[in-house]
């Protein structure tokens, strides 16, 4: 079983890093430019970007329970028709996107703001990344796909070649045609495409058996079109608790002073950091768990939930004792600013809590996910941002500051690991029973 979670969950760990390698490339070329404003243009239209795909970013999670389940089944049809469906609601958001483009810039620009120079960029950045908007959901889809197939090979493929094309297109449409953030945004949206035609040439090589079982009537029944909607709204409503919480982490933080908010950026990134390898085994679990229950193999289910909290507990400590003995020289080699090095110091206590405070969260995520517990995982979101991360940092603000916020994120990453161990016997083995 431990080799089965480590073949799922070292490549999606390989997958997660090459993603924060591209935006520090993106940051380098415009950082190299001769005007700030070109970093600020990437900046401001990436938040736009962020918001859109995290919002979407339930056709991944969705369709990977469900292919799990179908995959565990042996319902080679199921499986079929399940992407199919997932790539039909791609192609209405998409048209959704691509035809309100301009409003949503609009609001975008209009809540984000910026300088007249930077917004400037920004929209052309965002005019050219945009039509990438149905290439980058059909990758959710074949993503949670293939890995709801047991398959997170092609996913990890896909990830590397995508994040290798953008930046040698980015830095060939730079350094050579002289295009700027135009070209940033450009070398992003082919290398997306790229990326889709690299799926379907995976999809073709391995699944072409699988064509012919698609079928119309399969794909908009009804019943099977209620079910995807209904798991997707819980699992969308999840994600926006969690834009939310961290939108407030870092607004709160500017509002302090600009000292605090460049601290709190940097100390975020233990957080994201933290994620990019816990997130693998989250990813093995969504796999595993929706096999087994497709299967009805309830004793391997349990098994390898116990061992996926083994692995994340493990995991936590080594990341504990890393951060308690490397957090400064990380610091030194994201910041040489002596004040924020400085003012940082206060708040380390906080960065060392977040792996064991974490994990569970995490690891619960994939679990649920894979078991389609999607009511579950929303109202486990909603507990933990409404009564935990928000009146701990509306009660406390006023005596610990910019404490206060990271007891809050600290509380709130807990609490979800917290809530999901109280509830996983009514919401995943009851329905089994």
């Amino acid at each position: 079983m431990n080799r089965k979670i480590l073949k799922l969950a070292l490549p999606n760990i390989v997958s997660n890093i090459t993603v924060p390698l591209l935006g520090l490339v993106d940051m380098a070329l415009m950082g190299h430019l001769d005007s700030e404003v070109y970093i600020g243009a990437i900046a401001l239209g990436g938040v736009i970007f962020n918001f859109i795909y995290w919002g979407f970013s339930f056709l991944r999670m969705g369709t990977s329970g469900f292919t799990a389940q179908a995959y565990g089944e042996n319902d080679n049809p199921k499986s079929a028709n399940i992407l199919a469906r997932a790539l039909l609601v791609v192609a209405m958001a998409s048209a959704l996107i691509l035809s309100l483009q301009v409003p949503i810039a609009w609001a975008s620009f209009k809540i984000i703001g910026g300088s007249a120079d930077v917004e400037s960029l920004a929209r052309n950045y965002f005019s050219i990344r945009v039509w990438a908007a149905p290439a980058a959901l059909s990758l959710f889809v074949f993503s949670g796909w293939f890995l709801g197939m047991q398959n997170a090979r092609y996913p990890m493929i896909i990830a590397i070649l995508v994040n290798v094309v953008n930046i040698l297109l980015s830095v060939f449409f730079v350094f050579v045609l002289n295009m700027n953030s135009d070209g940033v945004a450009l070398g992003t949206a082919i290398s997306q495409y790229v990326g889709l035609s690299v799926a379907l040439i995976l999809f073709n090589k391995k699944y072409r058996y699988l064509v012919g079982s698609i079928s119309r009537k399969a794909i908009l029944d009804l019943k099977l079109l209620v079910q995807f909607f209904k798991v997707n709204t819980d699992i969308f409503i999840r994600t926006f608790c969690i834009i939310l919480v961290f939108t407030f982490f870092t607004s709160k933080s500017a509002s302090i002073n600009d000292t605090i908010l460049a601290v709190n950026s940097l100390l975020i990134q233990f957080l994201m950091f933290f994620s990019f390898f816990i997130d693998g085994f989250a990813f093995a679990g969504e796999a595993l768990v929706g096999k087994y229950i497709g299967a009805r193999k309830i004793p391997k289910l349990h098994k390898v939930v116990k061992l996926l909290f083994i692995w994340g507990l493990g995991l936590a400590a080594a990341f504990t004792l890393f951060y308690l003995s490397g957090v400064n020289f990380i610091l030194k080699l994201l910041t040489s600013q002596t004040e924020v090095l400085q003012s940082a110091q206060t708040f380390l206590p906080w960065v060392i809590l977040v792996p064991v405070a974490s994990f569970a969260s995490f690891i619960w995520d994939g679990i649920y996910i894979g078991a389609t517990a999607s009511k579950a995982m929303r109202n486990t979101l909603l507990i933990s941002t409404f009564a935990a991360f928000a009146p701990v940092y509306y009660f406390l603000n006023p005596v610990l500051g910019n404490h206060a916020l990271w007891l809050g994120m600290i509380l709130f990453m807990f609490m979800r690991g917290l809530v999901q161990t109280i509830l996983y016997k009514r919401a995943i083995l009851k329905p089994l029973n």
